[in-house]
């Protein structure tokens, strides 16, 4: 999926912020390696990490935010500034206050957020579980302060779900199930009621969906879910499939899949049981799909919430002739949309998709 920002609608509770003042505001921060100071490198001394200040750390996400869409090439370089947060969350404290700045600094406005959230996550060292607990706890501490309706909240909320998506699908087995505490649940699953801004919504349904990857914690999800007094929240949100909205079309998207795939209720009726496909022609093909991309029953919406690069192809082969063909973009993000041949390789983990035939 991925949103057209041209018909992407404003969220209520976001902050208008144009391209050029942001850039504008992150250029004005930006910091040059020469001018840094010892505590940059491991080598500096035993407690460098400790001397980072937080406002640098902020500045350095938001500077990562602002070179990150210039990437283009698979084999590139990281840019520095991707390398100093590296250096800095070598340790266990540096990874917590990087972590905690990405919480805090990265807007819900910009269409890049939630890439670089999982970017920076994949790219640091793998915390070890004593500092993901440390994390744990903070983010406990986070959930009971954020109940306003503010901006920041929702900035906020979004980030850490996001967070702890991405930690549940990195950390599996026994550190995903330590993360997922008894509060961390139900902040999750409170998330999901009518009453919560839907873009947290939606990176709530999708934390909870890399959680379950963990079998303990799917079992665990399944039964908060049942015990709801207004039952399955999830059959609300499957609702909203269509919703002229985007962020809600994504809700229901997100919701159905998971109800279909993850969190199958005895007595629902599947959705590829009850779909209508007498006027699909070309879908794209359930046979020819790298491992982690999500297909709609129809066969005609397709979504990505893994960190690897996935990638499908077409039922429908054309070896002549003039052709076209009309998408609509859903989602923000990082993607790909093009012509592909059979000998196009799909390497989801290496970012090789559509778009990179080499013929």
């Amino acid at each position: 999926m991925g949103v057209c920002l041209c018909k992407c609608k404003e969220n209520d509770h976001s902050v208008s912020t144009s391209n050029h003042d942001r850039r504008r505001r992150i250029s004005s921060i930006n910091i040059q390696s020469e001018d840094q100071p010892d505590w940059y490198m491991p080598g500096s001394g035993s407690n460098w990490w400790k001397s980072v200040p937080a406002k640098v750390v902020d500045n350095l996400v938001l500077d990562t935010l602002n070179v990150i869409g210039t990437l283009v090439e698979n084999e590139e370089e990281p840019p520095e500034v991707l390398l100093k947060l590296h250096n800095i969350a070598d340790q266990e404290y540096g990874w917590i206050q990087v972590v905690q700045s990405m919480v805090n600094v990265i807007p819900v406005e910009d269409p890049l957020g939630p890439a670089v959230i999982t970017l920076l996550l994949d790219d640091c060292p793998l915390p070890n579980k004593e500092a993901v607990l440390r994390l744990s706890k903070l983010f406990t501490a986070t959930q009971k302060n954020v109940t306003d309706k503010g901006n920041k909240s929702v900035r906020v909320q979004r980030n850490m779900s996001i967070v702890l998506g991405v930690l549940a699908e990195k950390l599996s087995g026994p550190s995903s199930v330590a993360i997922l505490t008894p509060q961390t649940l139900s902040y999750l699953i409170t998330n999901l009621e009518d009453c919560n801004s839907s873009v947290v919504t939606l990176f709530s349904i999708i934390a909870l969906e890399k959680f379950a990857q963990t079998s303990e914690n799917k079992a665990t999800i399944m039964r908060e879910l049942s015990k709801r007094e207004r039952g399955n929240p999830l059959l609300v949100l499957e609702q909203r499939v269509g919703a002229e909205d985007l962020v809600d079309a994504q809700v229901g998207f997100c919701a159905q899949w998971c109800l279909d795939n993850l969190f199958v209720m005895e007595g629902r009726v599947f959705s590829y049981e009850k779909t209508d496909m007498s006027t699909v022609n070309a879908m794209l093909n359930t046979n020819d799909v790298s491992e982690y991309l999500k297909i709609a029953p129809d066969g005609l919406e397709a979504r990505c919430d893994a960190y690897s690069f996935e990638s499908v192809r077409c039922t429908f082969q054309v070896d002549s002739g003039v052709w076209y063909y009309e998408t609509t973009i859903l989602s923000c993000g990082v993607m790909q949309i093009g012509w592909a041949t059979k000998n196009s390789k799909f390497l989801n983990h290496e970012g090789y998709g559509i778009g990179d035939d080499e013929c």
